[in-house]
């Protein structure tokens, strides 16, 4: 067993990560919950949560061993897959699914305790919503990190293999594999707890705030407890599966490139594939650093909140930044400071990709403000507004996205731009831009307790009405959740990101997958006349071989099909809050009619009901949207052959990472315009501006938080899928 000593800071600093969150999580189980009425309302939150989240695992649970059967076809029937892919699928979804339901106890925990401190002050608030939300980031990336560490020790022991670099191409190359269980988690995850928490809030806030003229989070409204219930299991549970992925996938596609591109270089190869491990490693610990640097004073403006976030990620990107030089330099790289100028392309991309999410969607800047004043005219100017902005606002995060994998590329291979498609040198390059994928992650500790925050801030706002607390206490929850728009807009940048950059990574990594099927099966490369062995095969080669050019119908026909694909998935996602949110509204409608007595408090609404509402709408429609992106590319495979799958991966990356940016950030720009008003700008609460905005919000809600966050999941699974079915494609495709 090769494992050099270094390789051991990879556990050790998950099981940090894993030993810190559970301490956040002791501190604040030791805060008070408050008021007898604000334990009572989180407790039906918290039950409702853990009711839904029960259901949706029954359901998800029978798909992953329908899923996992047809992977053991694939590796004991069949033979064009390894056998231990069906186990590692499910493990992989386990640890995915734990991300997220950890995430989703301590933020049910911890909504009530926030508010209960705000009473106190603004920082109490805000340090426990902040180191709750800290119980994700870390669960994620200490969970992540372990499955990788664990699974490349055992491996190792249980591989026998004489040539070490043909040994190290198959161990990532099949863990790389094993990514298939955590996304497919993910997209359910993402999908129904998207179709939930929408469906809910849509409901509740058209027949609440606009036809009742009641207060957002009323406990008169029937639907509040679901909304509140749709925070944690959409906001934070499909949330924490989604970046367990996007990390999870990252590492091990760049560790799978680092093999194939340094595998004629055996002094480099191993520590090629270290590499991604330690850099995540290293944004572990400053992430843990970033966490505890995050304070503020009780009087603090909006300005000055963002300010102690921005403090701690952008002191531990620094970090990170300056560290990877270290780790390049000690791992013996000759192009040590080129690589790492990889990783602070993608570490730097990241920041700046959040703030251009923050500027289109946060209320403190122009574009957000002017979709507030657009109400004016009424509800439809308010919707033009919004998706001209979010389309406009797709070309500062797309150029940004080409800048750094242009950058992570060149700067991999010494910017020798003459030579830049050379077998040697399209290797390096293509890790160079896994590797910055994988920098653009490394702070995910701390961004993603930054994102998980938001919801519990919204949460505990949430109990301070329905409780009646101080209007102060109301006035310093408003202040967090409003901090918690911009810092969970900025997140998904992040996600959309590292999406895009990842999913290039993993069509590398697709390539050699079907390099190794091709040498399994003994086929020979017949390239410009002549043969050539798999085994020394470049990417130029396979491409050649399978005629993967933009003027070969079957890779056009799977760019359209790729472009279709995500189309259809945000309609049917969209249409699933849709059809869902009717029976809401009917439901909240009924009961305000036949239950006398609710909008003057002498009557308690029928809660359960509503919960009933959204749990069974998201479980009936979460499941055909999520299996498109299982069968998409292995339909693709079979019947367009592998340059049908690139195509078809190309397309989907290509439609995905802009359409995605349009629905969250014009949702984002309608959540924030409607609180704009809400401040007291242009007439403030109730008035028809108010409404109008409201409806804006409403449209923006199935964007922002089901299909918008749920299309950057998509595309990573249709990769990955691509690449765990790419035996099945090469020995079965009909063209």
């Amino acid at each position: 067993m090769n494992i050099p000593l270094v390789f051991w800071l990879v556990p050790l600093a998950a099981l940090t990560a894993l030993a810190t969150a559970y301490y956040f999580f002791r501190t604040m189980m030791k805060e008070s919950e408050g008021t007898t009425t604000m334990k009572e309302i989180a407790s039906y939150v918290r039950e409702g949560a853990v009711a839904y989240m029960k259901q949706q695992y029954k359901v998800v649970a029978i798909v992953f061993l329908i899923i996992a059967g047809f992977l053991a076809i694939l590796s004991y029937g069949l033979g064009v897959q390894n056998k231990i892919v069906p186990f590692a699928f499910l493990v992989a979804g386990f640890f995915s699914a734990l991300a997220g339901f950890v995430g989703m106890r301590a933020a049910t925990f911890a909504s009530a305790r926030t508010a209960n401190a705000a009473r106190r002050s603004l920082s109490s608030g805000l340090k426990i919503a902040f180191r709750s939300g800290a119980v994700m980031g870390l669960t994620v990336v200490g969970l992540a990190l372990f499955d990788i560490s664990l699974w490349y020790v055992l491996l190792n022991i249980f591989i026998d293999n004489p040539q070490p670099q043909e040994k190290m191409l198959f161990i990532t190359t099949v863990m790389l594999t094993f990514a298939m269980g955590a996304s497919t988690q993910a997209l359910f995850a993402r999908v129904g707890g998207g179709i939930y928490t929408k469906a809910a809030d849509v409901g509740a806030d058209l027949v609440g705030k606009i036809e009742a003229d009641i207060p957002e989070d009323d406990p008169r409204n029937p639907a509040t407890i679901a909304d509140n219930v749709g925070d944690n299991v959409g906001d934070i549970a499909g949330l924490g599966s989604d970046l367990y992925e996007s990390y999870y996938s990252s590492v091990l596609a760049t560790m799978a490139l680092g093999a194939a591109a340094f595998f004629a270089m055996p002094h480099l190869q191993l520590q090629a594939v270290l590499a991604p491990m330690l850099i995540a490693a290293l944004g572990i610990a400053f992430s843990i650093l970033g966490i505890f640097l995050v304070r503020t004073k009780d009087d603090a403006n909006l300005k000055q909140l963002l300010g102690a976030f921005g403090r701690g990620t952008n002191i531990s990107a620094v970090l990170i930044a300056l560290g990877t030089f270290g780790i390049m330099y000690g791992l013996g790289f000759e192009n040590w400071i080129g690589l790492s100028f990889s990783v602070i392309a993608g570490l730097f991309g990241g920041v700046i990709l959040g703030q251009s999410v923050e500027y289109y969607t946060s209320h403190s800047y122009k574009p957000t403000r002017k979709v507030a004043e657009s109400g004016k005219t009424g509800p439809a100017t308010v919707i033009i507004s919004g998706f001209g902005l979010g389309m406009v606002s797709t070309a500062i995060p797309v150029m940004v996205v080409a800048v750094v994998i242009v950058l992570a590329f060149l700067s991999a291979i010494n910017f020798d731009v003459a030579n830049m498609m050379s077998a040697g040198n399209l290797s390096f390059g293509l890790y160079g831009v896994g590797i910055a994928a994988v920098g653009m992650l490394s702070t995910l500790g701390i961004t993603l307790a930054t994102d998980s925050y938001g919801p519990i801030a919204d949460n505990a706002g949430g109990n301070a009405e329905m409780s009646k607390l101080e209007p102060e206490v109301r006035q310093r929850t408003d202040a967090l959740d409003a901090l918690g728009n911009i810092t969970a807009a900025t997140g998904k940048g992040f996600a959309i990101g590292s999406a895009s950059l990842t999913v290039l990574a993993l069509l590398a990594s697709y390539t050699k997958s079907i390099n190794m099927m091709l040498q399994k099966s003994g086929t020979y490369l017949k390239v410009n006349g002549e043969s050539i062995s798999p085994t020394e095969a470049s990417i130029m080669d396979l491409m050649h071989y399978y005629n993967v050019t933009l003027v070969n119908p079957m890779v056009l026909a799977g760019v359209f099909i790729g472009s279709m694909v995500v189309c259809v998935f945000s309609g049917l996602t969209t249409q699933a809050v849709g059809h869902t949110a009717e029976k809401m509204v009917e439901e909240v409608r009924r009961q305000f009619r036949e239950i006398k007595g609710i909008l003057t408090g002498e009557a308690t609404p029928d809660y359960a009901e509503c919960v009933k509402i959204s749990t069974q709408g998201a479980q009936r429609a979460m499941l055909f949207p999520s299996l498109l992106g299982v069968f998409a590319p292995i339909v693709t495979g079979l019947i367009f052959g592998v340059a049908g799958v690139m195509g078809l991966l190309v397309g989907a990356l290509g439609t995905g990472f802009v359409m995605t940016l349009v629905m969250t950030n014009a949702g984002g720009a309608w959540d924030n315009a409607k609180k704009y008003v809400e401040m007291g700008n242009y007439g403030g609460k109730g008035s028809d501006i108010h409404k109008a905005n409201v409806v804006g919000d409403t449209v923006g809600d199935p964007f922002k938080d089901t299909s918008g966050p749920s299309l950057d999941i998509l595309i990573k699974l249709m990769s990955v899928v691509a690449i765990v079915t790419a035996g099945l494609t090469v020995a079965w495709g009909l063209l």
